[in-house]
């Protein structure tokens, strides 16, 4: 199991709607909107690096007001 933060910039005034549809995404354990650089935060999980890769390429960059996103793998050191 993989799991990955999602650190994503919105067109202003989307972030709220942005973070509602993302949390209906399948395998998105949780998505909040945030202060700061970043306007949603949003914890993935998948079974692959591969499969995470198709979560945010296909599903979560296709949200609309979505401007940028940066995926941060978890590691277990």
């Amino acid at each position: 199991m993989v799991q990955a933060y999602i650190l994503i910039q919105t067109e202003v005034g989307k972030a709220s709607a942005v973070a509602e549809v993302i949390a209906k995404i399948p395998g998105v354990l949780q998505a909040e909107d945030v202060t700061g650089p970043y306007d949603v935060i949003v914890r993935a999980q998948s079974d692959t690096v591969d499969d995470l890769g198709r979560l945010v390429v296909a599903k979560v960059q296709q949200v609309e007001g979505i401007t940028r996103t940066l995926t941060c793998p978890v590691v277990h050191i």
